[in-house]
């Protein structure tokens, strides 16, 4: 039970860390909650069903797809509702309120469009689970590990061995520096949205094959905020770290206690990380962040 639980744990907590990623990049660069990224993950589900279900493409080429359409999105996201701002330098709360209005007026999109059906993802895999230890281990929970790993790697390729990556990260420690330096401002931001969009693309494909696809899967952001908040504001690794602790902590809560109680140990947990370390587990002390 121990091995089964800690395996579920990882796969639900490499979700988060893929959602909390996402969610840390858009706010190292540009300082705000990007609260529509829960917007994009629940798209990123829907298209996951589309492609997966009623167009019959195979799961991994699907995943792909989608990950690509919901960068894309995203960046359509930053253009239309904050580039204007930023260009009008706008303090950081109208950045979050607009934030919020996206994440409303997708998922009421959604609604009026789509409507409010539940949806369930086809049969992925050709068995749901595997026996290790007379442990019965998911699938999902192996594969979503995965592929996290996967794109963690790659993002720490990218951003370290790449021109862009690099870029991006001279914009998170001194945007005016950057920009003097040569550094289109606009492109960087418009990579981070895309490299968030994919994050988010996949973290929703995943949630959607575990449960279900509905307009209102977006409130998972508050986990992607919780796991982000533990690991540190702004902390790529921070996130990933978070989103496992997080994922752990309510597997556990949820076999060994109760699910009913499991939101409210996640609540608590980041209580008490503020309460003793205010900037998170890896968080940088940097001003006029909200």
């Amino acid at each position: 039970m121990f091995l089964q639980t800690m395996v579920t744990g990882l796969g639900i907590g490499s979700i988060y860390a893929l959602m909390a990623m996402g969610y840390c990049l858009v706010f190292s660069i540009l300082n705000f909650s990007n609260f529509a990224h829960g917007a994009m993950i629940m798209l990123g589900a829907y298209v996951g069903f589309l492609f997966c279900s009623i167009i019959g493409i195979p799961f991994f080429f699907s995943l792909i797809i989608t990950a690509i359409i919901t960068g894309i999105l995203s960046i359509i996201n930053e253009r239309l509702a904050y580039r204007t701002l930023r260009e009008r330098n706008a303090p950081s709360l109208y950045l979050i309120i607009t934030a919020m209005g996206i994440s409303i007026i997708l998922e009421n999109l959604v609604y009026s469009t789509i409507g409010s059906n539940f949806y369930s993802y086809p049969k992925v895999f050709t068995r749901n689970y595997i026996e290790i230890f007379s442990s019965t281990i998911g699938l999902i929970d192996i594969y979503s590990f995965f592929v996290s790993i996967i794109c963690i790697i790659l993002l720490h390729l990218f951003l370290n061995h790449s021109k862009m990556g690099i870029a991006i990260r001279a914009g998170v420690a001194d945007q005016v520096a950057t920009s003097l330096m040569g550094a289109n401002f606009n492109v960087l931001i418009r990579n981070v949205f895309f490299l968030s969009g994919i994050f988010a693309g996949i973290a929703g494909v995943f949630m959607g094959l575990r449960y279900m696809v509905y307009p209102q899967m977006g409130w998972i952001t508050n986990k992607a905020y919780i796991a982000a908040v533990i690991g540190g504001l702004g902390s790529l690794p921070g996130a990933i770290i978070g989103g496992l602790i997080l994922g752990i902590i309510e597997t556990f809560v949820s076999v060994y206690i109760s699910s009913v109680v499991r939101d409210v140990f996640s609540f608590s947990l980041l209580i008490l990380i503020l309460l003793i370390k205010p900037l998170g587990l890896f968080g940088i002390k940097l001003e006029d962040k909200m």
